[in-house]
C-alpha cells in the first residue's frame, strides 16, 4: 500500500503527498508550490507527477512552480476544467497508474462542473466534493449533480478512507448537529473532533462508514433529515431533501 502526508497550506487547505518506499511520490492539488518543495527536500523525495481534482486556484496554483523544479512531470486533471500546465486529461473511467496501484477517475460535477475524484489502493482523493461531516458548494453544478456524485461517491467500499482538500470538520460538525439534533454518531463524532483539534492533529482522512454515520448531505433518505429540512423543501424527494439542507448550510 501507498503512503499517504498532509501537506497543511494557507487557511486550511491539504495537499496530499503519495509515496512509495523508493523516494518517489505524487500529490494531489498544490494550491502553493512553497510547502511541497520544503516537504520534498526535507524527505529527500522526487516528485513524479500532480493530480488535480477541479481549476480552483488554491488547488492548482503550484504547479507552474514545481514543473520549474521537475520539469518531466506528469500533471494529471480532468478534461474539462481550463487549468493550465495539464500533460493527461482524464475523465469519468480513465485510469492512473500510481507506483503500481490503479487509481479509477470518478467524474463528480457539482463543485465545479468538471470535477473528478480519483479512488484506489482503499483511498480517495475527492477535492472538494465530498467533507468530513459536509460536501462542497454549489459553485458551478446543480444539486441534482453534487447529489448524484455523492451517491456514487457513497457506493464505494465502507473503508475508504476519505482525502478532501479542507480542514472543515468542526464548522461542518457544527451544522451537522442543528440539522440532526438526535444523532448520537454524531455527539461521539463531536467529541473525538474537539479532542483531535485541541491537540493539533487532522480530522482527516475519514472513512465512508464514518461519513455514513455521520454526514447530514449523505443521509438525505433518512427521516431525521427530512423532518429537519421540511420547512424548507418544496417535496420531501430526495433530492430536494439534499438541495433544501445545501441552501440552509449556505446560509448558516
Amino acid at each position: 500500500m501507498l503512503t499517504v502526508q498532509s501537506i497543511p497550506a494557507f487557511n486550511d487547505n491539504y495537499i496530499w503527498l503519495i509515496h512509495n518506499s523508493h523516494n518517489h511520490c505524487v500529490v494531489v492539488d498544490p494550491g502553493d508550490a512553497t510547502p511541497v518543495l520544503k516537504v520534498l527536500e526535507e524527505q529527500s523525495l522526487t516528485l513524479d507527477a500532480i493530480l488535480i481534482t477541479h481549476h480552483h486556484h488554491d488547488h492548482i496554483g503550484g504547479i507552474s512552480e514545481l514543473k520549474r523544479h521537475y520539469p518531466n512531470l506528469n500533471v494529471v486533471g480532468p478534461a474539462s476544467e481550463p487549468i493550465p500546465g495539464i500533460s493527461q486529461s482524464v475523465e469519468d473511467g480513465d485510469q492512473v497508474e500510481l507506483f503500481g496501484e490503479r487509481f479509477m477517475v470518478l467524474s463528480v460535477p457539482g463543485h465545479t462542473l468538471g470535477h473528478v475524484a480519483y479512488v484506489g489502493d482503499g483511498k480517495l482523493f475527492c477535492g472538494d466534493t465530498l467533507f468530513s461531516v459536509g460536501c462542497g458548494r454549489l459553485f458551478e453544478g446543480t444539486p441534482a449533480q453534487m447529489f448524484q456524485s455523492l451517491k456514487k461517491l457513497a457506493s464505494l467500499p465502507d473503508e475508504t478512507e476519505i482525502y478532501c482538500a479542507h480542514e472543515y470538520t468542526s464548522s461542518n460538525l457544527a451544522f451537522a448537529l442543528v440539522a440532526e439534533q438526535d444523532n448520537p454518531h454524531l455527539q461521539r463524532y463531536r467529541e473525538d473532533v474537539s479532542r483531535m483539534r485541541a491537540q493539533g492533529i487532522s480530522t482527516i482522512p475519514s472513512t465512508l462508514r464514518q461519513e455514513k454515520l455521520v454526514n447530514p448531505f449523505l443521509r438525505c433518505e433518512q427521516p431525521s433529515i427530512k423532518k429537519s429540512v421540511a420547512d424548507k423543501a418544496f417535496d420531501d424527494s430526495d433530492l430536494e431533501t439534499f438541495a433544501a439542507l445545501r441552501r440552509w448550510k449556505d446560509n448558516f
